[in-house]
């Protein structure tokens, strides 16, 4: 099997590709896995508007019938929203998915692989998974923090997502050399709240500062990604101590439910959207769409 045999594009990325157009990558886990219908179809129409508005192309990123599909139709997004079909698919599950002709979507992870097997150097998601909480006995640890020390994709993202043990994943984003860039902040974002205990590793304030250190990295050989830490918008975010104890009791449930490896994270986004009243997926809304127009902005520079 050939990389040319499983990759398709669709008409719009490969005419942006021919054009040298900016070109940014998103996943679709967050379609399938991430959120309810009908907003997920809702805010992943509206995230690629932004995209397209801030001056790139969207390419959201899924396996159908075992192709890579780097570009979805409208239709496609609403299969992936509403299908029960669909595959979680991090690096460990994309050969399988590709070798049975199965629909998968698309973790950070699986879907920085894909990007970098298109030449596609930025991607706009949610948050990034990290080291899951209770990690020194469970050795939970998301598969997204390893691609990130390899493949060559810079990452927009609201932090990690404040489930996780944020301090335990910055230590291992260092010892594996992955910059964490905070975008008009020296604060590392928690996903739902703009600040959190943690400082990023440098502070930049404008898309063209963060896309020249980008180019140096990659232009000394320096392979991985790199993650560009865009905290939540002021008017949308939850204030730090409430969302705080909303997952510590979400964790607690987990725990006592005995959820485990994939199925926790989408089980305790969809707790604490419960507890919230659904605040949590208002503000994990607005974060993605913040995060889409910076990643727009910053691709344009790497052009």
């Amino acid at each position: 099997m050939k990389l040319k045999d499983v990759l398709v594009f669709s008409e719009e990325v490969a005419k942006a590709m021919e054009n040298r157009q900016p070109i940014v990558a998103l996943e679709s886990t967050i379609i399938s896995h991430g959120m309810p219908y009908p907003q997920n179809i809702q805010t992943a129409k509206e995230v690629e508007h932004l995209i397209r508005e801030n001056g790139a192309v969207p390419a959201t990123i899924a396996i159908l019938d075992g192709k890579i599909r780097i570009g979805l139709t409208d239709d496609e997004l609403e299969f992936l929203g509403t299908s029960k079909d669909i595959e979680k698919v991090s690096r460990r599950d994309l050969p399988y998915i590709i070798a049975t002709k199965k629909h998968g979507a698309t973790t950070v992870a699986a879907t920085m692989i894909c990007a970098n097997m298109a030449g596609i150097q930025v991607f706009a998601t949610g948050g990034i998974g990290g080291v899951h909480r209770g990690a020194q006995q469970t050795m939970d640890i998301s598969a997204d923090l390893q691609e990130l020390a390899q493949t060559n994709v810079a990452v927009v993202c609201a932090g990690a997502k404040s489930i996780l043990d944020l301090g335990l994943t910055l230590e291992y984003l260092e010892t594996n050399g992955v910059p964490v860039i905070g975008y008009g902040t020296d604060t590392l974002p928690a996903f739902y709240s703009r600040m959190s205990p943690f400082k990023v590793n440098y502070r930049m304030d404008t898309a063209e500062e963060i896309a020249q250190l980008i180019k140096a990295k990659w232009g000394l050989g320096l392979n991985g990604g790199l993650v560009i830490a865009n905290p939540i918008p002021k008017e949308d975010e939850l204030e730090e101590a409430y969302i705080t104890s909303i997952i510590e009791e979400a964790l607690k449930e987990a725990e006592k439910k005995q959820i485990t490896g994939k199925a926790v994270t989408p089980f305790l986004l969809d707790k604490v959207k419960t507890l919230t009243g659904g605040k949590s997926l208002e503000a994990n809304i607005a974060l993605v769409k913040n995060n889409a127009i910076l990643a727009a902005n910053i691709a344009a520079h790497l052009r």
